[in-house]
């Protein structure tokens, strides 16, 4: 597997570029969760790769060293009960990735409809709300372990209606399963187009039917 780091983008990234010189004609995003880095999350590219051949995979650090793991990184501060910090936090992180996406769109002349959002925990959460909130949709947005952080916040704020899939182990201990079925209600309440799957005998992590089911559901929104 052709792995690459680079510093051209604002956030450090791993890109793997499609095999054989391939023309790039989509894209998946790829955040990792809280304490994670970029190139934990790319590991979900091994299969995927495989069935995704015109498309680029971009998995950067998020922009902060986390505060319980200074060797990983956090998108925002979790280590805080205080709901209205978490919130404020988080809106600053959206601005450094929809940043971080415009320089990928101009990087690789691409479309909204032509990039997958998709993140795991607190990845998961930032691709709902730069997903949701962006003035275009985007191919899809595929949400691993995560919740939507302030449903209040997100309901004024949606702009789009781009096609969910959220994905959940019954036996999370981290982000409890409660948060896949409320997610659900939110989105049908508010008309966006929800998938969901609860995994059995599953706790915080992406097992490989969650990655199956998921990579179907973005071969089916992108167009490659």
């Amino acid at each position: 597997m052709d792995i690459k780091k680079i510093m051209n983008f604002s956030l450090n990234t791993i890109i793997l570029k499609p095999d054989n010189n391939e023309e790039i004609k989509s894209a998946i995003i790829l955040l990792h969760g809280y304490g994670g880095d970029g190139k934990d999350i790319s590991m979900l590219t091994l299969n995927w790769k495989r069935f995704l051949k015109n498309t680029v995979f971009l998995c950067p650090d998020a922009p902060e060293r986390c505060g319980i793991n200074p060797s990983g990184y956090q998108w925002f501060d979790l280590n805080t009960e205080d709901s209205e910090f978490i919130l404020n936090e988080s809106k600053k992180a959206e601005n450094i990735l929809i940043n971080y996406i415009s320089e990928v769109r101009n990087y690789f002349n691409l479309e909204y409809s032509e990039i997958c959002l998709s993140g795991f925990s607190q990845g998961c959460m930032m691709s709902l709300n730069v997903g949701l909130t962006s003035e275009e949709e985007f191919s899809c947005i595929v949400g691993f372990s995560g919740k939507i952080i302030d449903m209040k916040d997100l309901s004024s704020r949606i702009k789009n209606k781009t096609d969910i899939l959220m994905i959940h182990g019954e036996n999370d201990m981290i982000v409890p399963p409660n948060c896949l079925l409320e997610a659900e209600d939110f989105f049908i309440r508010n008309k966006v187009k929800i998938e969901t799957l609860m995994i059995k005998n599953c706790d915080h992590h992406i097992p490989i039917e969650a990655s199956s089911a998921a990579l179907n559901f973005i071969k089916k929104n992108l167009s490659n």
